[in-house]
């Protein structure tokens, strides 16, 4: 991936981690092309950690769920939606497919999990 791919994807995964530690109230999940870069972003665990503890109190835990795949694109649709309503931009682009590590209902800490 090159630097301006991998920036889009970044951005991305940052919009959906936000919305996704503010917003656990719905099934939400990264698309196939954003999960990576939350990925990437745990794996710098300190910043990772300050960075969820400074937006919202406590550690979002990505939470990957085998079996069940994504068909019909409804959590990925709700997603978007929740990013948007946030005030993020959304590069549709990125956003085809859920990530099939992660399910719906697999972010953070509620009931889904």
């Amino acid at each position: 991936m090159d630097r301006p791919q991998a920036e889009r994807v970044m951005d991305q995964a940052l919009a959906f981690i936000d919305m996704a530690g503010h917003r656990n109230d719905v099934p939400l999940s990264p698309s196939r092309k954003v999960d990576p870069g939350w990925h990437a972003f745990i794996l710098h665990s300190r910043e990772y950690a300050d960075f969820c503890h400074r937006r919202f109190g406590t550690f979002l835990h990505h939470n990957p769920l085998g079996g069940r795949r994504l068909r019909d694109g409804i959590a990925i649709e709700r997603t978007v939606q929740a990013i948007e309503e946030m005030g993020y931009a959304v590069d549709h682009e990125l956003w085809g497919t859920a990530a099939e590590c992660n399910p719906p209902a697999c972010c953070g800490d509620g009931d889904g999990c």
